[in-house]
């Protein structure tokens, strides 16, 4: 099977690069939410933040941290937006992360979904009590 990632990372697909080392490869998004988007890939192809081995997610995060980092001075942005889908939402089945400029006004209204509140601390409770459970 073939992927887009991938063949971005083995130099097979074009794209505009901006960090490339032996942890990570990131480069802009084709479709932008703002221009200077980035996607952070790790070069190992996995799926989900999951499978990505504990070894490597330490140095990827701290390439995603960079990005965010600069990001601001490199594109006069007040600040970042940093996200990462898990199988849900996720259009290319290769973990990445995005890294999108911010800027007060710009229109990027919190999350691009619907909150859903609690209907008490009950159920708050009980909520972290399941994850708690399970970890």
């Amino acid at each position: 099977m073939s992927c887009i990632f991938c063949e971005i990372i083995a130099r097979t697909l074009p794209a505009h690069v901006v960090l490339d080392d032996d942890v990570a490869l990131a480069f802009l998004d084709k479709t932008p939410l703002f221009h200077g988007h980035v996607l952070v890939v790790p070069r190992t192809h996995v799926v989900t933040l999951s499978e990505l081995d504990a070894s490597v997610v330490g140095p990827f995060f701290e390439r995603v941290q960079r990005i965010a980092r600069v990001m601001p001075e490199a594109l006069a942005a007040q600040g970042t937006f940093v996200a990462m889908n898990n199988l849900v939402s996720q259009s290319v089945p290769h973990l990445h992360c995005h890294v999108v400029p911010r800027t007060k006004g710009d229109g990027l209204k919190g999350f691009f979904w619907p909150r859903k509140k609690y209907s008490g601390d009950d159920q708050m409770s009980e909520t972290a009590a399941k994850l708690r459970a399970v970890l």
